[in-house]
């Protein structure tokens, strides 16, 4: 996505990786005719001539206030990830390419996550000397509380891998907080519990002088669940509780002037949700 100004509040997405994605990988009712009912509104940009969904693995780059915010980390690299690809010992250039966007990481000043999923909290930290470091030492860390308190205490091997790579490094270092789900950063950056992905996934609301933006985290992964927002993800917790957030959000940001920024969404990521029917569209920007 181009950056967006909002006054005196901007945002730009810096991509990790970005390509296509076999739809019924991700939403297991994205059968192949009923993706191809919506590609008059999905095609070119979230939809390919091949029937796939076109995605995104970014983190938004917020300026507000003199901060310079993180929204979510991508997956980093050198992550085990037990062989599973995509994801698994990943050699991005994400860091010099979020140096390109002007954003050193002694620079960050705060690191926020939607959850912590592993493609969401990847460069919390680097491999440094054998062992994983913040990778932005200045940056205050924040967590959502109901969402630490679930996956911290979550057994699975995969989980407790992710955490202990990406998130507790974190915490060792003194440098995270846990926050409520509503918690507000500043009067231009707050967060909006949207729970059903996982139990502690947070949205992000933007104010500047100029607009507002929110920020989607996995609440839905692709702009298709507008128009079909009772498909879930395979990676939602809670199904019921995903279906009713996604519902309750396009009723809340349909027709209204909060430019929706989607952490999956391929670019160009940012526009508007409108209604179509009993459901809603997004119209890009």
């Amino acid at each position: 996505m181009n950056s967006l100004d909002l006054g005196r509040l901007s945002v730009c997405a810096v991509v990790e990786r970005a390509g296509p994605t076999r739809p019924t990988w991700l939403l297991p009712d994205a059968e192949p005719a009923a993706v191809e009912r919506h590609r008059d509104w999905l095609a070119p940009h979230f939809l390919d001539d091949k029937g796939r969904f076109l995605q995104s693995i970014h983190t938004f780059v917020v300026r507000a206030g003199g901060l310079t915010v993180l929204v979510d980390t991508c997956v980093g690299n050198d992550k085990d990830r037990g062989g599973r690809q995509p994801f698994h010992m990943m050699h991005t250039t994400f860091l010099e390419d979020l140096r390109a966007a002007g954003v050193a990481p002694e620079s960050v000043d705060v690191v926020l996550c939607t959850h912590l999923h592993v493609d969401h909290v990847g460069w919390n930290t680097r491999l440094h000397d054998g062992r994983w470091v913040p990778t932005f030492p200045r940056a205050r860390y924040l967590f959502a509380r109901r969402e630490w308190e679930h996956w911290s205490s979550e057994r699975e091997v995969d989980t407790q891998r992710i955490m202990a790579d990406s998130v507790q490094p974190v915490l060792d270092a003194g440098l995270a907080t846990l926050v409520d789900g509503d918690y507000r950063l500043s009067d231009a950056v707050w967060l909006e519990p949207t729970p059903g992905h996982t139990p502690g996934h947070v949205a992000v609301r933007l104010r500047g002088t100029d607009g507002e933006a929110v920020i989607t985290g996995d609440l839905m992964h692709h702009p298709i669940q507008m128009a079909e927002p009772d498909w879930c993800s395979h990676f939602d917790v809670d199904l019921d509780q995903a279906r009713k957030t996604r519902r309750a959000f396009c009723e809340r940001y349909a027709e209204q002037p909060v430019t929706v920024l989607g952490t999956h969404f391929h670019h160009p990521t940012a526009g508007h949700i409108v209604k179509h029917g009993a459901t809603w569209r997004f119209e890009t920007q």
